[in-house]
């Protein structure tokens, strides 16, 4: 319960955190979702399940800073400028330091798909890819290629083919 609460608490910093913008806080709430239900599927123990959701919760937190720095915001800038905000918002919520590296270490790598190390970062991944198929309304070619040389877990890929492939 204690850790449902963390995540109901983090996720209202994100959506206060992406105020007046509803296109992120939406993705970031679908991520979430789509990497809480992979998580299950995959039978994660508990504490890599809280990992996974609260990286999926806070995986786009350096867009609008990159945004106020760079004036854009492409995946290397979200790495590079996210894990001091989500280090800043789950130091607040009081999480244990190695959860905080973590977490931000996932915040760091989640446009970088190779070498993808832990069963947390491939599930931030595909639930990533998941939403983003659909958002950025990617055509069947690329969902299939992505959906091979990509996506590893059973659960994340039943779910890319039930959701674009009808199978």
């Amino acid at each position: 319960m204690y850790q449902e609460n963390i995540i109901d608490m983090l996720m209202q910093k994100m959506i206060r955190f992406n105020q007046n913008d509803p296109q992120r806080i939406h993705h970031l709430i679908k991520v979430h979702s789509f990497a809480q239900m992979i998580g299950r599927m995959e039978q994660l123990d508990g504490h890599s399940q809280f990992l996974t959701e609260c990286a999926a919760l806070v995986h786009d937190i350096g867009i609008r800073p990159a945004e106020e720095k760079y004036g854009m915001s492409n995946g290397r800038l979200q790495e590079q400028e996210g894990p001091f905000y989500a280090r800043k918002m789950l130091g607040e919520l009081g999480f244990e330091e190695a959860d905080i590296n973590r977490i931000c270490y996932l915040v760091g790598h989640h446009h970088t798909y190779v070498d993808i190390e832990g069963i947390d970062y491939q599930i931030l991944v595909e639930a990533d890819f998941l939403v983003n198929f659909y958002e950025d309304n990617l055509g069947k070619n690329i969902i299939e290629t992505t959906l091979q040389k990509i996506f590893q877990t059973e659960s994340g890929k039943t779910l890319c083919r039930l959701c674009y492939f009808g199978h």
